[in-house]
């Protein structure tokens, strides 16, 4: 195993990161969003569309399939592609799938991808549509227990509950984000807010206010995996892949999952640490996955920043802020900047990686993690580090 682990370390990289406009209403499909975002990256790393042999997506609801986009941008045979059923459990192994083609030279140049237009006409958890897939829907829907706000809550509350975390803790990692984000040009929520301006905000969830949620987001981001050798010769300072992990277990929802204030993350972590030969301490800037202010905090735990029930104490510390040891979500995440469903914090790490981030650049980044959904609502989490190459 060990072996294995050092075949794939650092052999594929990031060449090429391409985003659309983040608005509430693109005025444009989802497919144009998805042909924007991957002519957006191609051209950041100095190719162009014959360049590429691999597409690869994630879908939950609102998608555009790389069957679709393959053609929409003249590709006429592609040699590689993946679609992958999963909500923002799934992201990050989109990419690292991706890497593993690549490493196995089965497509030289893969552009991962996620478009939506999740205001404007996809809304997760909204109404009007086909009961999901899912078996446990059945026994919530009846409840009116159906959307990602509710479901989190009862997460957060077990944890306020079991380690004393305050909605204070929410409230000023909502804060630092925004700040963020106040230094992002691309980011939906620019205007800076206050913790009184948090606790004021109206309430979602029980514990979630309005702020502790995700934006709904209409866009598209993109980025472009190749060899490293390759990388080395394109555009821009590429950033290499030195793990990417996946797996899931126990759904929280139906399982026997014995805490509820643990997620698959924990479990996942050793394995990705292992692979880039590399801990916790290394990690100079993480972009954690941000649906709500709680996911954080709990990641925080099981990614080992600090010991469990301590998350919520660690961001009240400022060690997440810009200055602190651990910059986390620098540019705004979920929370401010859009919701991409978790593609726009792997581009984010690349430009920190890059020391291309402006304003919200972190000192001295050369190593990042960027993480998926934990595992919570769907059984599955993936994560990424990434190392300036």
């Amino acid at each position: 195993m060990a072996k294995r682990l050092l075949e794939f370390r650092d052999r594929t990289a990031i060449a090429g990161v391409g985003y659309t406009p983040f608005t509430r209403n693109s005025g444009v499909s989802t497919l144009t969003l998805a042909c924007r975002a991957v002519l957006a990256a191609l051209e950041d790393a100095g190719l162009t569309p014959d360049d590429v042999d691999g597409l690869a997506t994630h879908r939950v609801g609102d998608s555009a399939p790389p069957t679709l986009v393959g053609p929409a941008l003249g590709l006429a045979d592609l040699s590689w592609h993946l679609d992958q059923f999963g909500g923002g459990s799934v992201s990050h192994a989109v990419v690292g799938q991706a890497a593993l083609a690549v490493a196995a030279g089965m497509a030289e140049t893969v552009v991962c991808y996620r478009a939506i237009n999740a205001r404007s006409e996809f809304r997760m958890g909204g109404t009007g549509r086909g009961v999901p897939a899912s078996p446990e829907v059945q026994y919530q829907a009846p409840y009116g227990f159906f959307a990602p706000p509710q479901q989190y809550a009862m997460y957060a509350r077990a944890h306020m509950l079991k380690y004393g975390t305050k909605a204070e803790h929410f409230g000023q990692l909502a804060v630092t984000q925004r700040a963020n984000a106040a230094k992002n040009p691309r980011a939906l929520m620019r205007t800076p807010i206050t913790l009184e301006d948090y606790l004021a905000s109206r309430w979602i969830a029980e514990p979630f206010r309005l702020l502790d949620c995700c934006l709904e987001t209409d866009g598209a981001c993109a980025v472009v995996v190749t060899t490293r050798e390759r990388a080395r010769d394109l555009r821009r300072p590429p950033v290499s892949i030195s793990a990417a992990a996946w797996g899931g277990g126990t759904s929280h929802l139906s399982g026997a999952a014995a805490d509820p204030t643990v997620t698959a993350a924990a479990a996942l972590a050793p394995r990705l640490y292992a692979q880039a030969g590399l801990g916790p301490g290394d990690i100079d800037v993480a972009e954690l996955y941000d649906c709500f202010t709680y996911s954080v905090i709990v990641q925080l735990e099981d990614y080992g920043f600090c010991a469990k029930g301590e998350g919520g104490p660690y961001v009240a510390s400022g060690a997440t802020s810009p200055a602190g040891e651990l910059p986390v979500n620098t540019h705004g995440g979920f929370l401010s900047e859009g919701y991409v469903h978790g593609m726009n914090h792997i581009a984010e790490a690349v430009s920190q990686l890059r020391g291309e981030a402006g304003d919200r650049q972190a000192r001295g980044a050369e190593v990042a993690l960027s993480t998926a959904q934990p595992g919570y609502i769907l059984p599955a989490t993936s994560a990424l580090i990434l190392r300036r190459a």
